[in-house]
């Protein structure tokens, strides 16, 4: 019985060693039930062990299992898990439904590595490219208003190709323009300016503008710099991602086409008066334009009565026998309105897309052409977009991403305080002055027409032969292919390119107010960026609960950019635009640098039923522009997020999902090239007729001690659904601070310099995030409404400076400084107040306000911002509307200054007829202060705070509630072939 026992026992050993030697291969595709696109990453577990494996780049995977193995565990965040039974079967494909608990939980972080919502442990907010597009915003930037929390978003101009500024969570620093990093299919995207400044200039459109929102299929928005440690320093602001649109793979072939048309308008203009018209002191008479007649050189609006029959002569009255005569002196109440045109765009676009069994390709091209409401501006597009991957073996994916893009402007239009600004000479505009009569702007002659020949050219003279041009050509494209090793282990290489020439033309005709023997100037900018990567990623579970993840990478980057201008400031003869035709010698000035840094970064993440994620990252950067003694810095994050819903098994209709997350985060920055030697330039000449070059050092003293800029952020989360996703609620906290600030400070010039770099200051940003979305209405005939609320506060001070150093300029205007300032909110306005008693009553000298103290005025920074997007839908038909608003901050407005001293705006008619009392004191006998009773002239009144340099009464809440977009849809039903 005993041998019996041992043999049975023998036998089937043998046999479980037998079968369980002979393992079933099994493979499969996982895709995803919401347009049946392949899944990579998706976790497949034999179901009680801890073999397994994950899809590659085209959802498909290859397993070895036993026998005796029963079931297959699908997994992949954001989508519902499921077993499948194995039954013998070695081809198993598998559908991914999507989790009810949100549509969009699947999102493409840093390098494109797919993580979600439930795995992230800080904050991310996503928009689609369908809403993106039906914005018919020409700039993706402006898309983004009202639908991402804590994005300020600043549209600089309203002018054709004009950039817009976007920063999230508050400034971070005191030297930089404090915008995200851009980047597109994995492809960083210089968003540098292409005009003069913010402040003057002509506003040539941004790095962001260049991208076409028809080929947009999401923007991802990281904020803060938990993000950094994969794309490096210059995340450190956050990050917006950009996915454009690829091919579908279970399309053999798709062509489509769209055609989009808009025009504008200007929503409001100034209010302006009609009852009085050019002069001063109530009197004007034309005769030449350059103060021959009476007052016909001023520029002001301070003349004789409107409208009440008098006849005097003006600039285009008809002259008989030499002498103007005199013409009804009558008000023009639209005369600025008259000017402006309807802006136009049209924007054409055409898709074609194929795929096979191993390929995708899909290619785009659309042209937009865009006329603005200032009269000859224009701009033109061409986007040539191509996204294709391909799979020639089943270990290898190939990826390849270009976009070619061309922007081409004959004219756009100038803005600040310039003869060349349409605009602002609209602010000194006399009201009796027709517009539309100045449109000819050249008399039979040859010779110019103008109201005024003193200070500003006639508009229409300025726009069609003062013009400032743009080409810009720019490539943008990435090619990487991925190498799946095991079913664990897979490795990425790549290279992306940002390459584009920029070239811009300046030129002023004969006759023009500031250049009168014209002018001509180039310039041109040439950038490359080139960006090579490696990554290992490592997919490993150590049971069925405990699985882990890391990436391990390196990344070089190398920029060069060089700039060259030149300009002939008098041409010799009439029309001609070259630098050849210039009177004078032309010096041209010639600019180049090159800037590298190396990194090496890894990314881990431990995650426990699949319910509680820990993620680390760290970086490592060696930059050329520090010095080589501290020019390595390292940056970590940890990250935790945790799915209370799943961890504890919490089944509610009332509590649908609970998540808690917590990040901190530090990160290095460094700063431009050749900050570190002395370095001697060219400068314009010491002889203005010949100008000879001249050597000079720059007034910076070098810093060969420099630091990099650090930034510490801590933010902690949570996000709850209700009632089966009836209603959300997403809360976020953050703290950061940026201290060892790269910024210039002043010394004393017996140094020989007159500032130094250092490393100095700290900034503070702490603040709360609310998302919050809700479906009210959900019927099952139809309709539905649902309601999308981003709120954000954001607490932006700074906390210190150089010492000795009591504020730091940002930036100045005119007679308005933007300063930071120690303890106080960042940006503020510091200027001219009027004098004021201890009781704070403005004081008046012979009856005027005169300038009082250097003081702060306000503050550009809002206390909050909130976006409320409502959709209503009804079977096939849908309406929504987006508002935008801001509350807190201040604005300064030059505009209010200029209308108040030229007396065009209504608010100057006050006291025109018998004079303006001050309110305020003035002084008494025996030194105190009595009522101030003395009368002056309205002109003299509102002429005082610009005379007197005082900003405070130009400066205005900044607070807006917008209409932002409102939309109406209608589905049109599909046909169907029978």
């Amino acid at each position: 019985m005993r041998k019996l026992f041992l043999f049975l026992t023998l036998f089937f050993v043998l046999i479980y060693a037998q079968l369980t030697a002979q393992n079933i291969k099994i493979s499969g595709v996982v895709s995803a039930s919401d347009g049946n696109q392949p899944l990579q990453g998706v976790s497949i577990i034999v179901v009680g062990s801890a073999a397994g494996t994950v899809t590659n780049t085209e959802g498909k995977y290859e397993i070895s299992v036993s026998p005796l193995a029963k079931q297959l565990r699908f997994s992949f965040i954001g989508y519902k898990t499921v077993e499948i039974d194995i039954n013998n079967r070695s081809k198993i494909d598998v559908i991914l439904e999507l989790e009810s608990i949100d549509v969009k939980a699947v999102t493409v972080t840093a390098l494109g590595i797919l993580k979600a919502d439930k795995a992230t442990g800080y904050a991310i907010q996503s928009v689609s490219g369908e809403d993106i597009s039906k914005s018919r915003e020409s700039n993706i930037v402006n898309s983004l208003q009202g639908r991402i929390s804590g994005a300020v978003i600043t549209n600089t101009s309203g002018a054709v190709g004009a950039s817009s500024r976007i920063v999230l969570r508050g400034a971070n620093s005191l030297s930089s323009d404090n915008q995200p990093l851009f980047v597109v299919d994995n492809v960083i995207l210089n968003n540098s300016n292409f005009g003069n400044t913010y402040t003057e200039g002509v506003n040539r459109g941004s790095g962001i503008s260049d991208i076409n929102p028809n080929d947009v299929e999401s923007v991802t928005v990281l904020k803060g710099p938990n993000a950094a440690a994969l794309y490096g320093s210059r995340a450190a602001n956050g990050v917006v991602i950009i996915k454009t649109k690829s091919a579908d793979k279970d399309r053999r072939f798709g062509f489509s086409f769209n055609s989009t048309s808009s025009i504008e308008t200007p929503l409001r203009l100034p209010s302006f008066q009609n009852k009085y018209g050019q002069g001063t002191g109530g009197v004007f008479e034309f005769y030449d334009g350059l103060g021959g007649g009476s007052n016909d050189n001023v520029d002001e609006s301070w003349g004789p009565r409107l409208d009440i029959g008098l006849q005097i002569p003006q600039w285009n009255s008809p002259i008989i026998n030499g002498v103007r005569q005199p013409t009804p002196w009558v008000s023009y109440p639209s005369n600025v309105a008259d000017f402006f045109e309807f802006g136009k765009t049209l924007t054409n676009n055409v898709a074609v897309e194929g795929s096979g069994d191993d390929y995708a390709v899909r290619f785009s091209y659309t042209n937009t052409s865009q006329t603005g409401m200032v009269p000859n501006t224009d701009i033109t597009r061409n986007n040539f977009q191509i996204n294709a991957i391909a799979s020639p073996y089943s270990n290898l994916a190939i990826n390849v991403t270009g976009n070619y893009m061309n922007t081409k402007s004959e004219n756009m239009p100038v803005y600040g305080y310039s003869a060349q600004n349409v605009m602002q000479q609209f602010m000194w505009f006399g009201r009796q002055v027709d517009v539309v009569d100045l449109k000819q702007y050249r008399n039979p002659d040859g010779t110019l027409r103008n109201w005024n020949y003193n200070y500003h050219n006639n508009p229409y003279f300025t726009l069609y032969e003062n013009l400032n041009g743009v080409e810009r050509d720019r490539l943008l494209g990435q090619t990487s292919a991925t190498l799946k090793l095991a079913d664990w282990i897979s490795f990425k290489t790549g290279a992306g390119i940002d390459y584009y020439t920029n070239y811009n033309t300046a030129r002023s005709a004969f006759g023009d107010i500031e250049s009168p023997h014209g002018y001509y100037g180039e310039s041109k900018r040439t950038f490359r960026e080139v960006n090579v990567d490696f990554l290992f990623q490592i997919n490993k579970r150590f049971s069925e609960k405990l699985g882990f993840s890391i990436n391990l990478g390196g990344n070089r980057m190398d920029q060069y950019v060089q700039t060259y201008s030149a300009a002939a400031n008098e041409l010799a003869v009439e029309g001609v635009y070259t630098l050849s035709n210039s009177r004078t010698n032309v010096l041209p000035v010639n600019f180049m640098s090159t800037k590298r840094i190396n990194s090496l970064f890894f990314n881990g993440q431990f995650e426990w039923k699949n319910a509680l994620f820990v993620d680390f990252t760290g970086r490592n950067d060696w930059s050329s522009t520090l010095p080589q003694t501290g020019n390595s810095f390292f940056y970590p994050s940890v990250n935790i997020s945790a799915i209370l819903s799943d961890l504890f098994q919490i089944q509610s209709r009332r509590l649908s999902y609970a998540k808690v997350r917590l990040g901190w985060a530090q990160v290095g920055s460094d700063t431009d090239p050749y900050q570190l030697k002395p370095v001697y330039r060219f400068g314009q000449g010491w002889n203005a007729s010949t100008r000879l070059p001249s050597i000079y050092i720059p007034n910076d003293y070098p810093n060969k001690s420099i630091k990099p800029q650090k930034t510490e952020s801590f933010e902690v989360g949570t996000d709850f659904r209700f009632f089966t996703n009836r209603l959300s609620l997403d809360i976020t906290y953050y703290n950061q601070k940026s201290y060892n600030q790269i910024i210039r400070v002043p010394i004393t010039a017996t140094t020989g310099y007159t500032s130094v770099i250092v490393n100095a200051g700290q900034i503070d940003n702490s603040g709360v995030e609310l998302i919050i979305g809700a479906t009210p209405i959900k019927k099952r005939r139809g309709l539905e409404w649902n309601i999308l609320v981003n709120f954000a506060k954001n607490n932006n001070v700074v906390r210190s400076l150089y010492k000795n150093i009591d504020n730091y300029e940002l930036g100045s205007y005119w007679d308005l400084k933007v300063l930071a300032i120690p303890n106080q909110s960042f940006g503020a306005f510091y200027g001219y107040d009027f004098a004021r008693n201890d009781d704070g009553s403005i004081i008046h000298i012979d009856g005027l306000p005169v300038q009082g103290d250097l003081k702060v005025l306000g503050n550009y920074t809002p206390d909050w911002i909130c976006g409320v997007n409502n959709e209503f839908k009804y079977k096939k038909l849908s309406f929504s509307f987006l508002v935008d608003s801001r509350f807190g901050g201040d604005i300064y407005s030059m505009t209010t200054t200029w209308g108040r001293y030229s007396g065009v705006l209504e608010e100057t008619l006050i006291g025109r007829e018998g004079g303006i009392i001050g309110k305020g004191v003035k002084p008494g006998s025996n030194g105190v202060w009595v009522e101030n009773d003395i009368v002056v002239s309205a002109e003299e009144y509102n002429k005082a705070a610009y005379i007197s340099n005082v900003a405070y009464s130009s400066i205005f809440d900044a607070s807006f509630i917008k209409l932002r977009e409102v939309r109406v849809g209608f589905t049109i039903p599909s046909i169907e072939n029978t």
